[in-house]
């Protein structure tokens, strides 16, 4: 070998060695993931630019908020929803919450490990499992009539077939049929409590927004179709699981809620707990759904869901309220021209469920709140902790 040649060889050969070790003690991503289990680092407000103070005083609000539409061992269920499909707990947690900043835990109060019933947060669970569906290609086409790929006699009525995904993501579907004992239409005070409507006319799928449970059982329902694989479990392993939940959630479902999958007999999940089941969850493994999504469905180095998806699952439809694809927006863009949470950012948005439960993302300041059983609007809890922010 010359020694040109040599040298030039030696030249490459350190230069690549101090590439690798600059890459090598390059730092990793500051962002705060906490690990699976207890061990969720809490952080002193002030060390997260928060008036420790003002966000006692918001904590001191919220404690003073237990909610008196679900009684403690849920006696008033079937007078709010009407029959029961499904179980329900004998007692819940009174209310508690949580606040994290920038990932960490600033604020928490009452019992943030009991699993209890969510309600229609469970919705916007369904909400990030169509659009793992979705990514994985299991569905082509978001806007894609469902009939296209479920053919289980539910999506043939003229009314139906050309329902699409989105349609039922927005609950725009208009979907007509009963499911599980239940009839879309919500008529009857046996089996709907206060929630029963009067009949109307449908409309054709996409043009009409209601807040429809039947219709988002139907969705569930094609989903398990899709994956072949009970639902709970599919939460379990591409959900809670890759977030580091703790093994307290269930995802329960009615009895009765059961599918032929290729022979096999199969439960289908509910979207709320209306009727009883849906997703029995904690604050703290609600607030760790909640930070997937303020970091855009990355979790560690896995992105569990696109932020694409999170971008279109958080833009409001062209029709109804402040609603994205199960998800409440605050953009002030509905029909009303107001803000959900007034002293909130238009950009946060939260998953909400009876009772209430509440999980609210503000990508704007990073915080995530979860407040759960409480009685007042959520933006009276908002705009405390949000006083509290310095920067």
């Amino acid at each position: 070998m010359t020694l040109p040649l040599f040298r030039k060889l030696t030249f490459y050969l350190l230069a690549l060695a101090t590439l690798t070790a600059c890459h090598r003690q390059l730092p990793k991503s500051t962002v705060y993931f906490p690990s699976k289990g207890d061990n969720w680092v809490h952080l002193a407000p002030e060390k997260a630019d928060m008036d420790a103070a003002l966000l006692e005083q918001a904590v001191a609000f919220a404690k003073t908020q237990e909610t008196t539409q679900m009684t403690p061992n849920f006696s008033t269920q079937e007078e709010i929803f009407g029959k029961l499909l499904g179980p329900m707990p004998t007692s819940r947690a009174a209310t508690n919450g949580v606040v994290l900043r920038h990932g960490y835990i600033v604020a928490e109060w009452g019992d943030t490990q009991h699993p209890d019933p969510t309600y229609s947060v469970a919705k916007s669970v369904l909400s990030t499992l169509a659009g793992i569906t979705i990514e994985r290609g299991m569905i082509p086409d978001i806007h894609d009539p469902v009939a296209k790929l479920i053919h289980d006699g539910g999506y043939e009525s003229d009314q139906n077939k050309a329902i699409t995904w989105e349609n039922h993501l927005q609950q725009t579907s208009e979907w007509e049929g009963t499911l599980w004992g239940k009839n879309s239409d919500f008529v009857g005070k046996e089996a709907f409590g206060k929630g029963e409507r009067k009949p109307r006319t449908l409309q054709k799928p996409g043009a009409f927004y209601e807040y429809n449970d039947v219709r988002i059982n139907r969705m569930a329902l094609s989903l398990l179709r899709l994956w072949k694989k009970p639902l709970p479990d599919v939460v379990r392993d591409e959900i809670m699981n890759p977030i580091g939940a703790s093994d307290s959630w269930r995802y329960v479902t009615y009895p009765n809620a059961v599918a032929d999958i290729d022979g096999k007999q199969m439960p289908s999940v509910s979207g709320g707990t209306r009727w009883g089941g849906g997703l029995w969850i904690s604050a703290l493994d609600e607030a760790r759904f909640g930070y997937l999504f303020l970091r855009q469905g990355r979790w560690g180095d896995r992105q569990i869901v696109s932020p694409a998806w999170v971008k279109q699952a958080t833009t409001p439809s062209p029709v109804g309220p402040d609603y994205g694809y199960l998800w409440w927006l605050n953009t002030g863009t509905s029909q009303t021209g107001k803000k959900a949470w007034p002293d909130a950012p238009t950009t946060s948005f939260a998953a909400i469920g009876a009772g209430s439960n509440t999980i609210w993302v503000d990508p704007e300041h990073d915080i995530v709140i979860v407040w759960r059983w409480h009685n007042g609007n959520p933006n009276e809890l908002i705009k405390r902790v949000l006083a509290a922010v310095k920067k």
